[in-house]
């Protein structure tokens, strides 16, 4: 029986700011042998995504700390989870994990589909519940039609880029750097604002004329009448504070 040592990072201080390396304590734990049921993973990519600082709160100090991670199947004792596979799972910060599909009632692992030569990492980003984010919040809820402009905020985001190459609507991007808006372009972005260091408002009127979609605020479709004319509620939207 081959003894597996598992390093977890935890959640060890409430943060303060920006997280910090002393808001978390490496610990090591010796896994136990496996049910029936049960199956044993090794971690190959962890997530660190912006949900986390928010969803952490809900869990006592001392916790592993939450994120998705893609781990490769080294003993089972489940059917649907063959030794070999390679599964997502919300395993937290830690190199090994054993878990109980069976008891799990939301979020439950999965394993992977092949992706061919595109790395498994995608399982935590594009083709994960990232790219899930990106496709269904826009599809299902904004309702994109066929020549609409999109205007999608925090567009260099793990989200937002996604958003900007779904539907092939007209979109503008909103980022925080020059070298982040150059990026957009590149990927497809018909027009990208930086926000630090333009008047958000002032370039929105002059580079959207009619109806537009918000993202991530599809709540409903906005209006600029003509150039240099933009109704109070896309001012109100548009603010550096609500961005």
């Amino acid at each position: 029986m081959v003894l597996y040592t598992a390093k977890k990072w935890i959640y060890a201080r409430a943060f303060d700011g920006e997280p910090k390396l002393d808001d978390f304590r490496l610990e090591e734990e010796v896994m136990p042998a496996i049910k029936d049921g049960e199956f044993l993973a090794k971690a190959e990519y962890l997530s660190v995504d912006p949900y986390m600082r928010i969803y952490i709160l809900s869990y006592p100090v001392g916790s592993v700390m939450i994120g998705g991670q893609i781990a490769q199947v080294l003993e089972s004792k489940h059917p649907d989870f063959p030794v070999g596979a390679y599964v997502f799972g919300q395993f937290g910060w830690r190199t090994y994990a054993i878990c109980n599909p069976t008891g799990i009632e939301t979020r439950k692992p999965y394993v992977l589909p092949d992706f061919g030569r595109l790395p498994r990492s995608l399982g935590i980003g594009t083709l994960g519940t990232v790219g899930n984010t990106a496709y269904f919040g826009f599809l299902e809820i904004c309702h994109p039609k066929e020549g609409e402009t999109v205007v999608v905020s925090g567009a260099a985001g793990a989200v937002g880029n996604i958003v900007g190459q779904i539907k092939g609507c007209r979109v503008v991007g909103i980022a925080g750097s020059d070298e982040k808006c150059q990026w957009l372009r590149e990927i497809g972005f018909d027009e990208a604002i930086n926000y630090k260091t333009a008047d958000v408002e002032r370039e929105l009127k002059l580079r959207v004329v009619g109806q537009f979609l918000l993202f991530p605020r599809c709540i409903a479709r906005l209006m600029v009448s003509s150039p240099g004319t933009c109704d109070s509620e896309v001012l109100v939207m548009f603010s550096l504070r609500k961005l």
